[in-house]
């Protein structure tokens, strides 16, 4: 069975309000998750904290840490895409951004679309260069989508096959929420407009299989009014 796509996460860090306002807009709208930042200090924390698909990345911010030398941040321990967003033109500027390991360079103002376009092709073809995922361990817990096996210390779980589906998913995301509404797209495949109960059934089960106290979770929690994630 093949294994279900993770959700991307884009960080925009960006100064300007507005341009990560707009940003935003049109990569929620081609179902990314966003979070932003609007200095590079901030965005090295949501990097280290929840490391993210790919950053989009202004070149001039405020304080301490600016685009570039968050780029070469980023570059010295990982292969994390970064698209750069600068107002400079000058060839010299791009070429030190390229040379740093930045995998695009918009200059601005930028169209949204080609914005967007650009991000779908760099995140595609960061998607090439690394094998399939058919591992993943989240504290105590591991997964094999090829045995379709999951343990908790050792132990084996004995789960459905869309409770695999689910936990497989939340593990290959962990400490990122998702909604019921989302959770239905991205495990069953289809909108739930209408109902989000299955969703909540197939968490409760997983509860009383993984959690200790379940009705004190500490691994599958519930972020109240948002959704659910599975905590690293």
């Amino acid at each position: 069975m093949a294994t279900l796509p993770d959700m991307t996460t884009v960080l925009v860090v960006d100064d300007e309000p507005t341009v990560r306002d707009v940003v935003s807009r049109y990569l929620e709208r081609d179902g990314h998750r966003v979070v932003t930042a609007e200095d590079g200090d901030t965005a090295r924390a949501i990097i280290d904290r929840e490391p993210p698909s790919l950053v989009l990345l202004d070149v001039m911010l405020p304080g301490k840490t600016n685009g570039l030398d968050l780029c070469r941040w980023i570059r010295s321990s990982s292969e994390l895409p970064v698209i750069l967003l600068t107002a400079r033109v000058e060839e010299a500027d791009r070429i030190v951004g390229l040379e740093l390991g930045a995998d695009d360079y918009i200059t601005k103002p930028f169209s949204p679309r080609e914005l967007a376009t650009r991000v779908k092709t760099v995140l595609r073809r960061a998607r090439a260069s690394r094998p399939p995922l058919d591992r993943v361990s989240v504290g105590l817990l591991e997964m094999d989508t090829n045995t379709r096996e999951a343990r908790r210390g050792g132990d084996a779980l004995c789960l459905t096959a869309k409770e695999f589906d689910l936990l497989w998913f939340l593990a290959s995301n962990a400490n990122q929420v998702f909604s019921r509404d989302q959770l239905m797209e991205r495990v069953w495949g289809y909108s739930a407009a209408l109902d989000t109960g299955t969703v909540t059934v197939h968490i409760r089960r997983l509860r009383e299989k993984l959690e200790a106290d379940p009705s004190d979770p500490q691994l599958l929690e519930t972020v109240w009014g948002v959704g659910y994630r599975l905590r690293a």
